[in-house]
């Protein structure tokens, strides 16, 4: 049976949404919003058209989608790379197709496909997650429209697709996988944001002092987790700790230099300290953490070089500025300063529906899409985006239970995948909107601007519910 609950949650946030698109490229004096000549007009061809297609997915056989998998997965990494090469230059991206007056995103569709040939190949006979190939190869679908779509110079595109990492970490990825990747998250955000702030008589930078002391402190926690061997916890404690401190007083009352150099050094004799221990006591989770550490020191020096050689101009300035370590309120700052005041002039209820001055003016580009939540927070104040927020929330939960209650591993897996990519677009926009993550340009489901994410969402969700609804007649 489907789960009309789930339906009427996705009705009801595309006509919230729907009514956002209207405030949001609403002009003076332009009354009707149903012409297909207004941005409005257009999203409401979209909806319907989603509708349409949504009907048409729970028509079909539940099992014509595990069928055709990898061939739908083949058209659409193909149709990546021909993206590649014939789009034309759109804002710096070669992302979208033209085909005579519609404008396609590949980059929206191949996440259902990738999510279909991942649970099928995961579903295969014979599948463990905790066979090294098994797990390369189930990353390697993943991570090939990824590497497609950073071609295509749409980064933000891209990372959506690590989102799929919840749905190996609940098929049974090592935690310490999941971990390795927030850490690198947290070495990147802290030795970036003080890496110019110098501490004992300015020869040592905070940034740096502070990396080198999580990795410390990560690698000899990991020892006590995966190892339980408390005397070395302990040795390692006392001499890490202890020559730390030391070379910080020396640093203070004697020659000041950098501590981070000692540092170093005490976290390269941990390495060799575990690799020894793996060597002699034939425990390869010693090996596993000194590569843990290794890696992070690789992470960290390489910091730098991809700031400065690998990312772009406007890359480097976004990250700053959300950083703090720069602002810039007319460049790349702009967008986030402005949406921050177009929702805080919302205040409690709002201004009302066409009434929000700050988009109506167009202070906010990308009003209508990226920046869609901006003109909820404006028209409907903290109460109307607190509700899109309550809405999203319960999708997510039913979709969580409904991946749950799967009878097969394919469809948990697809359900899973479902959920991670719609968590990871609402948490990725809203916290761009609000200043909290990098403005990367993705939409917010169902109210965002344009017929590729609306139709790329709704087939993500209507495979699923097709899916679901054959949950009874896979138990029999």
């Amino acid at each position: 049976m489907v789960d009309w609950f789930t339906i009427a949650l996705y009705v009801g946030l595309l006509v919230f949404g729907w009514f956002s698109v209207c405030g949001a490229s609403y002009d003076y004096g332009e009354v009707d919003f149903f012409s297909f000549d207004s941005r409005a007009g257009k999203q409401l061809l979209w909806i319907g058209c989603s509708f349409g297609l949504g009907f048409l997915l729970l028509m079909l056989e539940e099992r014509i989608y595990e069928m055709f998998t990898n061939i739908i997965y083949v058209v659409m990494m193909a149709l990546l790379v021909v993206t590649i090469v014939i789009a034309p230059d759109t804002k710096g991206s070669h992302s979208w197709l033209i085909l005579g007056p519609v404008s396609l995103q590949p980059a929206e569709f191949a996440k259902f496909a990738t999510a279909l040939c991942v649970a099928r190949f995961m579903n295969s006979y014979g599948f463990n997650i905790h066979k090294m190939k098994d797990f390369f190869f189930a990353v390697g679908i993943v991570v090939l429209p990824m590497l497609l779509i950073v071609a295509q110079r749409e980064t933000g595109s891209a990372l959506v697709y690590t989102s799929f990492f919840l749905m190996f970490y609940r098929e049974g990825m090592p935690g310490s996988i999941l971990f390795s990747g927030i850490s690198a998250v947290c070495y990147f955000v802290i030795g970036l944001r003080f890496q110019d702030v110098l501490f004992a008589h300015d020869s040592t930078s905070v940034g740096k002092f502070a990396v080198m002391l999580m990795v410390t402190i990560f690698s000899i926690g990991m020892v006590k987790v995966y190892c339980n061997n408390n005397k070395v916890v302990r040795n390692l404690s006392i001499l890490s700790f202890g020559a730390t401190g030391l070379a910080l007083l020396f640093a203070y009352q004697s020659i000041p230099f950098d501590v981070t150099y000692v540092q170093l050094g005490v976290i390269l004799f941990i390495v060799a300290y575990l690799v020894y221990l793996a060597i002699r006591d034939r425990i390869m989770n010693y090996a596993f953490i000194a590569t843990f550490a290794v890696c992070s020191l690789g992470f960290h020096y390489s910091t730098d070089y991809v700031m400065n050689k690998v990312m772009e101009p406007h890359q480097r300035i976004r990250i700053n500025v959300l950083l703090g370590i720069e602002e810039d309120l007319s460049g790349a700052g702009y967008n986030v300063n402005q949406s921050k005041i177009a929702i805080g002039s919302g205040g409690l209820t709002g201004k009302g529906f066409l009434n929000g001055t700050q988009t109506k003016l167009k202070y906010v580009p990308e009003q209508d899409t990226d920046f869609i939540f901006c003109t909820v927070g404006e028209e409907e104040g903290f109460v109307g985006a607190a509700g899109v927020l309550v809405g999203f929330l319960v999708l997510i939960l039913r979709l969580f239970h409904l991946a749950e209650r799967q009878p097969t591993r394919f469809g948990r897996i697809y359900g899973y995948s479902v959920l991670g990519i719609f968590f990871f677009h609402l948490f990725i926009n809203v916290g761009m909107v609000l200043g909290l993550t990098p403005v990367i340009g993705i939409p917010l489901p169902f109210f965002s601007y344009g017929g590729s994410s609306l139709w790329g969402f709704t087939i993500l969700l209507f495979i699923f519910l097709r899916i679901d609804a054959e949950r009874e007649r896979m138990k029999r």
